[in-house]
């Protein structure tokens, strides 16, 4: 498990600070489009989200678009889950769940939709990570990974202010040229690798910052959304995001 940034204590003790989880998923939630395209366009029926506590996409998925959805993740806070899945008026038994290792798991069912969002980037072995989302999918079937871009402004600001959760990503893996290629080596096809986002940066624990630090990133995502206002497009160094899409 050395390939691992991470361990079950990092995650109980990262979701067990969070006090604002269970929030209502509306229809335009982050990557909403891409994702309303790929279900639309390949006419997918089921998808699993992979690392994806507290199940956001998950309950995107089948809420919005009709997808019967599974939830995968090495740690699943269930009073937290509940919670989620209420504020979104659905039962526990509509996003059926896995709490298993990725790296022992043996997955019996595939799906026509295997998708990640912040998974990746804790792993050194890339290549390996994504290999094992390849192990859910069906013929035919989907790829969808986001990833933070920590090589832009953003990025600057978790190692400058956050070093501990700054460590916790492969910093390296976040290229969308070095990305595509490893889909290409796994024989994935219509590759899609792209900076997303035109400027953003956030803390996480933000409230647990010192009040000077706090105007400090305030003024930094001020002065970066007038300067994006002018250039309209992604870039490696103002782009928040990541994100991949592929087919087998």
């Amino acid at each position: 498990m050395g390939n691992q940034l991470t361990d079950r204590q990092f995650w109980t003790n990262y979701w067990e600070s969070k006090s604002d989880l269970a929030i209502q998923i509306d229809k335009n939630y982050l990557f909403h489009q891409q994702l309303e395209e790929i279900v639309k366009t390949n006419k997918v029926q089921t998808a699993i989200e992979l690392g994806g506590f507290p199940g956001y996409y998950s309950i995107f998925l089948h809420k919005y678009l009709g997808v019967k959805t599974t939830l995968f993740d090495y740690f699943i806070h269930q009073d937290i889950l509940k919670k989620v899945l209420k504020e979104n008026s659905l039962e526990e038994s509509e996003i059926p769940v896995i709490e298993n290792d990725l790296f022992q798991f043996k997955p019996q069912q595939k799906y026509d939709l295997v998708l990640s969002c912040g998974l990746i980037e804790h792993f050194k072995d890339t290549k390996d990570i994504i290999e094992r989302h390849l192990e859910f999918l069906k013929p035919e079937g989907t790829l969808f990974i986001t990833l933070p871009n920590f090589r832009s402004v953003n990025g600057w600001v978790q190692k400058t202010f956050d070093r501990d959760n700054y460590d916790k990503h492969y910093i390296e893996c976040m290229d969308t040229e070095y990305l595509a290629e490893i889909l290409k080596e796994l024989g994935m096809k219509s590759i899609k690798s792209s900076y997303f986002g035109r400027y953003s940066v956030w803390l996480e624990n933000k409230d647990q910052k010192s009040g000077v630090t706090k105007a400090f990133i305030k003024t930094i995502w001020f002065i970066g959304k007038v300067f994006t206002k002018l250039l309209q497009f992604e870039s490696k160094f103002l782009s928040p995001y990541i994100v991949l899409e592929a087919k087998r």
